[in-house]
């Protein structure tokens, strides 16, 4: 039988679209007996295949401690993917094929005998799949092994490009834990990988409505020019989580909301919405520009912290009619825990486009509602034309950009009351992606793994944006040890933070959004 023939009857070849397909490789996932492989990472994999986005001759590898035969483990993906996976296909031949392309090796991560015997593997997958030598890398271990793991793979030989094959490697977060970590994962990193070969993921930028910040912005003539200062009041930035810290306690306790979403996804959506246009949508010009913004964040010194930021925890409370515990009451926490799950951030950008233009971050948990936005706030009108106050109690017009959930775009503005009477109220012009675009959006994984496949860094981070959003982060944290004699605020479960973060927005009568 001919390999044309052989290929049209495969299920897998049906839906492929030739146009986005990567090259043929193999994926291997260390710590693929976790949560984050079953949940996200199969799902995501097996989805492109649905949608005809993975390449024909491909398969994926899961490394991990425990024993188990392939088999074994191609049964726990399936029941992951079945699941997980927003694509239901009923289709049992393609779900079959694409649970052949699973396998399975069993190793410590410190056996250097683990990786030799990794290597005979994917020698015999390029033999049995034709996958070419390319190597997908992922790292969905804990950080504590990353090290470990990228030292080995050096030593084996799996890293190095030959013959036209490619390999990289994708790093899951927290990418350190502070600035001397960052620059210190760098340099292990970059011993064995170059840069063109590492990708840090932050799953934030594969969500479709960040990207998609930077299309509403340079691709509409109508916003672009009034994108600074003299049109914006200032920015206010939220990720709101009604979540607490779900059995993780022992991990919240040495991140705290700055490192757990601060410092990666929010300083992400920061850069995103100041950045100036790069002169090409490509991955150096891109990241080029968003450097530039970490750059000009006014650093917070030590004695700023108070005037700048505001911390807190939550307290016992309420959330959907049903009592939640404290924070200090969760497993894992230490009782004295000094540890945030709330913050608010000042700051401010000095360069041309926005100096004296405030950004407002808040990001916390146990809070009434899941909510991921970006609210662009307008200047006032400079001269109210209409008498007897018919504008009183008038909103600023407002530009949401919303990430999560309920994905889309709403714009307040002022319009006139049907009547004869001269009355102004605000209304609201409101999109959302999933009735305006009839289609449900793409994970995230799905959108970075593809990318990584085909070379494609933009929406990764490279090491400048990594070391840059520490160096800004590690100031504020310092300033926070200094005053560790403070007491601590506090914000009841269920409400929208403490007391202080509304006094501390309140100059010049702002005030946070309500979501």
């Amino acid at each position: 039988m001919s390999s044309d023939i052989a290929h049209s009857s495969n299920p897998l070849r049906e839906n492929l679209r030739l146009e986005r397909s990567p090259a043929p490789n193999v994926m291997i996932i260390f710590g693929a007996s976790g949560d984050l492989t079953k949940r996200k990472l199969l799902p995501a994999l097996f989805n492109l295949a649905c949608d005809g986005l993975l390449p024909m001759n491909f398969a994926v590898v899961g490394f991990a401690r425990r024993e188990k035969t392939h088999e074994q483990f191609r049964e726990e993906m399936m029941r992951g993917i079945e699941q997980f996976s927003r694509l239901k296909n009923s289709d049992g031949n393609f779900l079959k094929s694409f649970s052949e392309k699973i396998f399975y090796h069993a190793s410590e991560f410190e056996n250097a005998e683990g990786y030799a015997g990794l290597a005979k593997l994917l020698e015999q997958l390029d033999q049995s799949h034709d996958t070419a030598g390319n190597r997908l890398f992922y790292l969905a271990t804990p950080p504590d092994y990353y090290p470990l793991i990228i030292k080995q793979l050096g030593q084996a030989n799996l890293t190095g490009n030959a013959n036209g094959d490619w390999k990289r490697i994708i790093v899951e977060k927290p990418f350190g834990h502070d600035f001397q970590s960052a620059k210190e994962l760098n340099h292990q990193v970059l011993e064995v990988f170059d840069e063109n070969q590492v990708y840090r993921i932050d799953h934030y930028l594969g969500k479709e409505t960040v990207q998609n910040i930077l299309v509403f912005r340079l691709a509409n003539g109508i916003f672009e020019p009034i994108w600074n200062r003299q049109y914006i009041d200032h920015v206010q930035i939220t990720v709101a989580e009604n979540l607490g810290v779900e059995g993780r306690g022992g991990y919240y306790e040495s991140a705290g909301v700055i490192r757990d979403m601060i410092q990666n996804h929010m300083l992400q959506l920061l850069s995103l919405v100041a950045m100036e246009p790069p002169f090409a949508f490509a991955a150096n010009e891109v990241r080029n520009e968003k450097v530039k913004v970490l750059k000009a964040i006014r650093p917070i010194a030590p004695e700023q912290v108070d005037q700048l930021t505001v911390r807190a925890q939550y307290s016992a409370g309420s959330l959907g009619g049903k009592p939640v515990s404290g924070y200090l009451e969760e497993a894992g926490v230490a009782p004295d825990s000094r540890t945030e799950t709330y913050v608010a951030l000042k700051l401010h950008i000095d360069n041309w486009r926005w100096a004296g233009v405030p950004f407002f971050l808040r990001s916390g948990k146990r809070l009434p509602k899941r909510a991921t936005e970006v609210a662009i706030y307008f200047r006032s009108a400079p001269h109210l034309l209409f008498g007897g106050n018919p504008t009183e109690g008038l909103e600023s017009n407002v530009l949401a950009l919303r990430i999560q959930p309920n994905e889309g775009i709403t714009l307040k503005f002022a319009a006139k009351l049907p009547g004869a009477a001269m009355e102004v109220r605000t209304v609201n012009m409101d999109v959302r992606y999933g009735s305006s675009f009839g289609r449900h959006s793409p994970e995230a994984y799905e959108r970075l793994i593809l990318d990584c496949m085909l070379g494609d860094s933009t929406l990764f981070t490279r090491r400048d944006e990594v070391e840059e959003a520490w160096r800004f982060v590690s100031q504020i944290i310092a300033g926070w040890q200094m005053h560790n004699g403070k007491e601590l605020p506090t914000y009841e479960a269920g409400s929208w933070g403490p007391e202080e973060a509304e006094t501390f927005i309140a100059p010049g009568g702002r005030r946070w959004r309500r979501l």
